[in-house]
């Protein structure tokens, strides 16, 4: 994350903060704060090199914080925790005169929050935005609009959830971020022997995949545990043919959480710090793919668009993310029916007629017999 908020620090954020909260402000900042500021760059190590604290601040250290805040930013010593805006080595811009310009440094844990709370609210607006929205004009099969299950005004209220979510979901996600950017996870940009080279960042794809199939399978059972499910997974469930909008239309406590192993990989083990952005965004493409009715792939690996269908017509099957590998362990498999692959069978009154008899049965078990959702199509099938 260091990568992204570099480039946006040095194009739009140095300059804002300079704006807002210039570092003149400093001589007017009571003692107590300028201390407290000091403490929040969370590099307690080269604190006082970079802003002169004193027990008993006087205006002379002020003056001292004032010039040292401007002065080039300490370099790291061996074995040192690494720190954004105070010791990190990567830079790829040169610094401007604004990157020392606020009061709120690069460093200041209080300016890592706002920033990463708008660039990620924004990042994840765009992405979901922008690739369902391809994926519904060039991949999603209209025809679903007439699925019996297809619920009155479903593509709006998918990107009402979805639109609503994401902040609360960027707001549990920000720590994440957080503890990244302060040193304390093990993603690292240089590639030589000391990191593994580059068949280490190779290596790193796969083991990335495997891990995180494996928890978000674990995490996607707990989530239909019935207490779980009642309060966490049902908003996501109540789409049960789905458009591309559907992908992130959760609960927000539920997208967290079947996002934390994302997370918890770079904590546990190396990873490229650019693979990491990599990966991260191909999982929102991942997401739309597997809910937009495409049915491309029968591999009985790949845990595709189909197998997520299954999941949403049958609820209590094919919970994994990437692979069918945990569903098969777990006895939750359920291979996709032939007709999803037949393109005028998957659109027929017959087949529909047939998901709809196993849905509603599964659905009782699960939701009982009262239904929340209001269908936009139901009495098409009762005429057919």
């Amino acid at each position: 994350m260091d990568i992204a908020l570099e480039i946006l620090d040095t194009f739009v954020f140095d300059k804002v903060y300079a704006k807002l909260l210039p570092i003149s402000l400093v001589q007017h900042l009571p003692d107590g704060y300028l201390k407290t500021l000091g403490h929040l760059t969370g590099a307690n190590n080269t604190m006082e090199s970079l802003f002169g604290i004193a027990p008993n601040v006087d205006q002379a250290s002020k003056n001292h914080w004032l010039r040292t805040v401007n002065d080039s930013i300490a370099l790291a010593r061996p074995g040192e925790r690494l720190v954004y805006g105070v010791n990190a080595p990567l830079h790829f811009f040169d610094e401007t005169a604004y990157t020392y310009a606020s009061i709120l440094g690069r460093s200041n844990i209080i300016r890592q929050f706002t920033t990463l709370m708008i660039l990620m609210i924004l990042f994840g607006w765009g992405l979901y935005l922008s690739v369902a929205s391809f994926s519904y004009y060039f991949v999603f099969d209209k025809a679903i609009f007439n699925h019996p299950r297809y619920l009155k005004n479903q593509m709006s209220l998918e990107i009402h959830q979805a639109l609503t979510a994401i902040p609360t979901m960027v707001l549990l996600t920000v720590p994440w971020f957080l503890i990244e950017l302060r040193g304390y996870s093990k993603l690292y940009f240089d590639v030589n022997e000391s990191t593994g080279g580059w068949k280490a960042i190779i290596w790193q794809i796969p083991c990335f995949i495997m891990f995180t199939d494996c928890c978000i399978y674990f995490i996607h059972r707990w989530l239909h545990w019935p207490s779980v499910y009642k309060r966490l997974h049902k908003p996501h469930h109540k789409w049960i043919v789905c458009t591309p909008f559907a992908s992130h239309a959760f609960h927000p406590v539920d997208g967290y959480a079947q996002s934390l192993p994302y997370h918890l990989y770079g904590m546990l083990f190396p990873l490229h710090k650019v693979s990491y952005l990599i990966l991260f965004g191909l999982v929102n493409f991942w997401t739309v793919m597997i809910h937009d009715g495409e049915y491309l792939s029968r591999d009985p690996i790949v845990n595709g668009a189909a197998c997520h269908t299954v999941h949403h017509l049958y609820f209590n099957y094919n919970y994994g993310q990437f692979t069918t590998l945990w569903d098969r362990l777990g006895g939750s498999y359920r291979m996709p029916d032939k007709e999803l692959f037949d393109k005028n069978k998957k659109k027929d009154v017959k087949t529909w007629r047939s998901q709809v008899k196993q849905a509603d049965s599964i659905r009782e078990d699960l939701e009982g017999k009262e239904d929340f959702r209001e269908y936009g199509t139901e009495e098409k099938l009762k005429s057919t």
